[in-house]
């Protein structure tokens, strides 16, 4: 059983961040249960895994207070919508605390609860972008690169929530307190920039240019390259003694390839350093680097990336239900997560998760003739 056995964690059906807080909780052991709509579909989606899913009608007054009697049995509830919406629907913060006043009411958003973007739409590319995270991502002359949604949506947002949640729980065994937490992804983006703040505050990073620094692609030992197979590696050798076993094993000479750190003969560096890679193949040059101090691997798809011999010893990614997907993370050594079961059909879980909160037979059988369940 995972390190969070025997808390359990209502999650509001959303998109993204809040999913996959969501997931990894229930990774860690919380039991998760997952307010769905009714009519929802059932898709492959890895963020169900280890979730109950309840189809509760949050639109009528008995949907609303089965809700409510629900949270009087969580210790988390996740809330994925725009600033107000459960407000509007009467299971805001205020109304969820008067029933359990040891709550954590996690509120995930792009924008933040407050400010004058906290209505407004947007996702990940957005909240990015005015964090100075997506201007520096690209090359030299070139238009911003969007890194996936992983900047925003899941580092800045779900790593986030959950890295919230763990300490508000911590909090709250100590008070006996709930607590609202605003979990923005601009706020976790930023968040993610601190090191570059650093760097610039200490003259080791051009702010206002793109590739033109050591981890942006600037320098030639910190970039990826193309191999004769059309494949790609990547090269991270910054140390002096990790730069000399990169010239050793790829066979550069001292004469073209001293000045590691001579920013003026970065990009001739590169230009040869492109063309003495892509003599060989992405196996090639596998056989020759990897696993040495070069800091050296190759470039992978993410189908390619579960057969990979270092991912497959570690068993990085699992198969649940004929998908392939990452493995709990972290690994804990005496109360290791586990993924308990695929993910449910929607509304599965209803009539198994409201009687063992209490709710009796007849009950159940009048709520849902009157819509208020499914």
């Amino acid at each position: 059983m995972g390190p969070l056995n025997g808390y359990t964690v209502i999650e509001l059906a959303g998109i993204g961040p809040a999913p996959m807080g969501g997931m990894m909780l229930a990774d860690m052991g919380a039991e998760v249960i997952r307010i769905d709509r009714a009519g929802g579909m059932v898709m492959k989606d890895v963020s169900t895994r280890g979730k109950k899913s309840v189809v509760v009608n949050l639109k009528d007054p008995n949907g609303l207070e089965t809700l409510l009697r629900m949270v009087e049995n969580a210790d988390v509830l996740i809330d994925p919508y725009r600033p107000g919406v459960c407000e509007k629907l009467g299971i805001g913060p205020s109304a969820c605390l008067a029933r359990n006043p040891k709550l954590i009411f996690a509120r995930m958003t792009g924008w933040g609860q407050e400010g004058p973007l906290a209505q407004s739409a947007g996702h990940d590319i957005n909240y990015i972008s005015i964090t100075g995270a997506l201007y520096a991502m690209g090359r030299k002359g070139e238009k911003p690169v969007p890194p996936l949604n992983l900047v925003g949506d899941m580092g800045g947002g779900g790593m986030l929530l959950v890295n919230g949640v763990l300490a508000a729980l911590l909090e709250t065994a100590n008070s006996g307190k709930g607590q609202v937490i605003d979990v923005a992804m601009v706020d976790g983006a930023a968040q993610l920039m601190w090191m570059f703040h650093s760097f610039e505050a200490m003259g080791l990073w051009d702010a206002t240019e793109r590739e033109s620094n050591m981890l942006d692609g600037g320098a030639h030992f910190y970039d990826t390259y193309e191999c004769a197979d059309g494949e790609y590696i990547s090269i991270g050798s910054i140390e002096p003694q990790f730069y000399a076993l990169l010239k050793e094993r790829a066979g550069l000479t001292e004469e073209d390839f001293g000045a590691q750190n001579d920013q003026s003969q970065w990009s001739a560096m590169k230009e040869k350093l492109t063309t003495v890679i892509k003599q060989k193949t992405q196996a090639q040059w596998s056989e020759i680097m990897e696993g040495t101090d070069v800091c050296f691997a190759p470039v992978l798809n993410f189908l390619d990336a579960p057969k990979h011999p270092a991912n497959i010893a570690r068993n990085t990614y699992i198969e649940v239900d004929g998908l392939v997907q990452p493995a709990p993370a972290p690994r804990f050594g005496r109360t290791p997560s586990e993924v308990r079961h695929g993910g449910h059909d929607v509304g599965q879980d209803t009539d198994a998760v409201l009687t063992e909160m209490g709710f009796g037979e007849q009950e159940l059988a009048g709520l849902r003739a009157g819509g208020s369940i499914v």
